[in-house]
């Protein structure tokens, strides 16, 4: 059973045009701090709070709280 992912880091509203202007090294200001809880979703549905880690030289994820029905 296929099962969707997302580690939610922040969310940013911007324009088409902006948008196609970014290039790469390009920077996003998102709508959390350095150091915030990221979101965790499973088939668009909240599930987890956790911080970003780094493994081996890659990024990684640990879920520090799991979210109940209605904690949301």
């Amino acid at each position: 059973m296929p099962v969707n992912i997302q580690a939610v880091l922040g969310r940013a509203n911007m324009e088409v045009a902006s948008l196609l202007r970014l290039a790469r090294g390009s920077v996003i200001e998102l709508d959390r701090k350095v150091g915030e809880a990221i979101d965790i979703y499973v088939n668009n549905r909240l599930v987890a709070r956790g911080e970003v880690v780094v493994v081996d030289e890659r990024l990684g994820v640990t879920m520090t709280e799991i979210i109940k029905d209605g904690d949301a």
